[in-house]
């Protein structure tokens, strides 16, 4: 009964993205950003494992977004210096 309910609830966010997208497409200005939109569109419906990909990274930063795993841009750019050896 649970995976009816989480497959029911998903169906129910799934109708609530597109929606979302849609709204914020219509809204958005910047072309280079609507390019991006659509070459991600394109390729995850070309390569069923780049779209496999995305939706585990995408997943797996809702989790740790959730969890407090965060990092703000001083912290990043730290941590990229120490990276690159700056």
């Amino acid at each position: 009964m649970k995976a009816n309910l989480n497959y029911m609830l998903d169906m129910a966010t799934t109708a609530d993205i597109k929606t979302e997208l849609q709204t914020l497409i219509e809204n958005e200005t910047d072309s280079s950003i609507l390019e991006a939109i659509r070459t991600l569109l394109r390729k995850s419906r070309l390569d069923p494992i780049l779209k496999q990909k995305l939706t585990s990274r995408a997943l797996k930063s809702e989790e740790d977004i959730k969890a407090g795993r965060v990092m703000d841009r001083k912290g990043l750019e730290k941590k990229l210096n120490t990276r690159l050896g700056i």
